[in-house]
């Protein structure tokens, strides 16, 4: 029977909310499954057949730790040159260039905070300053000045600089999930509270929607347009989505960790499962 371990974190020894579904759909179809904590020692990595990187929620504190094991596991799902790219939010700097339209995103480092944000509040008004790695909305800060209050919520530089997307308060954003290529589940995402954050931990909420065409051919374009630049399939992905300009755009593109929301769309799990199932069967 094949072995895949599935990486989680120390505050969540049972993987990811839900996670119960993902064992039994690989058990289901014949694999060994487990979780296992990324930095636990005692993990046999290079013993199991395949590796998946799940709810590792606390990687961005500890990148580079973080980034050395990923590049020292033999078989990963979505590879360790795919995962170092993601880590880093510059990458929404690149998609664009392959047709992949994006909520526009600026550098900034703390040579070019005060002059590049006053830079871009004059040419988008309010703004969303986030670490350039960085995970569920911690060091997201909303701002309109470069003198701001708020900027003291900074986490340490590098950044990035967007333009405050107005619809995330009204229809919020969309998350589209993808295994091996293919567009398969579509979940709405509001926040709560005034806030513009879709986390549960903010206030937010999460929905099943029907896939629509227009979601999973953006989806479908961003997960290819990454596989093209590293010359090698995604296994799988979320996309998650926003509407800027009458137009729909990828706000993130989720490779590293990207949350399956199998408390709210349980059917994600078989769609995990039959990649992986199918992975394996390729010889990994």
């Amino acid at each position: 029977m094949p072995r895949i371990l599935l990486a989680t974190y120390q505050l969540m020894p049972d993987g990811e909310p839900g996670g119960g579904a993902l064992l039994t759909a690989l058990t289901a179809r014949g694999i060994d499954a487990a979780w296992a904590r990324w930095d636990d020692p005692a993990a046999d990595w290079a013993g199991a057949d395949l590796v998946a990187v799940r709810s590792t929620w606390d990687y961005y504190r500890r990148a580079p730790e973080f980034l050395a094991w990923v590049r020292g596991l033999p078989r990963l799902l979505n590879g360790a040159d795919v995962i170092a790219w993601n880590a880093d939010k510059a990458y929404l700097c690149e998609l664009p260039a392959a047709g992949i339209p994006t909520v526009p995103t600026e550098l900034l480092d703390d040579a070019t905070l005060v002059d590049g944000l006053a830079t871009a509040v004059e040419r988008w008004g309010t703004v969303v300053v986030k670490p350039r790695t960085g995970a569920g909305g911690v060091g997201v800060c909303v701002v309109s000045s470069a003198a701001d209050d708020r900027l003291e919520g900074l986490v340490a530089a590098p950044w990035v600089v967007q333009p405050l997307v107005e619809s995330v308060r009204t229809t919020g954003e969309t998350s589209v999930f993808v295994f091996a290529g293919a567009p398969a589940a579509q979940v709405q995402k509001v926040p709560g509270g005034g806030d513009i954050r879709v986390n549960e931990l903010y206030g937010g909420s999460s929905r099943p929607v029907p896939l629509t065409r227009e979601h999973a051919a953006l989806a479908e374009a961003a997960v290819r347009a990454a596989a093209d630049r590293h010359g090698h399939p995604i296994d799988y992905a979320r996309v998650d989505m926003l509407t800027y300009d009458d137009r729909l755009v990828v706000s993130e593109l989720e490779l590293i960790e990207p949350g399956l929301y199998l408390d709210v769309e349980p059917g994600n799990a078989d769609g995990f499962a039959d990649m992986v199932a199918a992975r394996l069967a390729g010889g990994v």
